[in-house]
This record gives structure tokens, sequence and C-alpha cells, in this order.
């Protein structure tokens, strides 16, 4: 797997990211069903077992093995300073035109 970051996004988030780790979960929680899940980028102090790391352009984020599958083999982290968010995409495919980032450390919910 492939991850990418433009440099938008990397300037917008390098300063976030001292002493924690990335991980981008595929998150189901209120979705009803696995296959209906979100992606959101998580701070963590940690990562959580089954994960494997992707390396990147920047930072390696993490992510779950068994969630691969609803991810592309190539992938961008971009970053819209006009709507404020950052971005999931592929050559494909829009994966989430508004990424979540949130930092879990801050908040004590841990991966």
């Amino acid at each position: 797997m492939i991850l990418e970051w433009t440099e938008k996004a990397i300037e917008k988030i390098e300063h976030k990211v001292q002493g924690g780790q990335l991980f981008l979960k595929y998150d189901t929680e209120g979705c009803g069903c696995v296959v209906s899940g979100v992606s959101a980028l998580w701070l963590v102090d940690e990562q959580p077992d089954g994960t494997v790391k992707v390396d990147t352009n920047f930072l390696p984020v993490y992510m779950e093995q068994s969630k691969l599958v609803f991810f592309d083999e190539k992938m961008t982290i971009d970053y819209k300073a006009e709507q404020h968010t950052f971005q999931l995409k592929s050559p494909n495919q829009m994966l989430n035109p508004h990424l979540r980032f949130e930092n879990k450390i801050e908040t004590g919910k841990g991966a």
C-alpha cells in the first residue's frame, strides 16, 4: 500500500503530531454495518493489536490489518483550506472528502 501526503496536508498536521503516532481508522461506530464505515485519522500514543505500518513520504501511518480491504492500494491525504478539512482520496475515488483528525491522546480515548 502506498500513502502519500500532499505538502498542504503536511503543513497543516506536522505541528499536531509531536510525540504521537498516526492511525488511519476505519470507523464503523453508528454506521450500522462494517461496509458502511468511514475513515478517520487518529493521533494515538500507541497502536492497538492487529495494526500494520504503512510507510509514507511524511510520517508512518498505522492501519488495522483486517480493514485494509476497504482502502485502495494507492491513496493520498490532502488538505483543503477552503473547507478546513483533510481528504483521503485515490486515483479511482474520493474515499473521504472530510477526513476527521482526532487527537485521542488529549481525550484519553486511546485507539
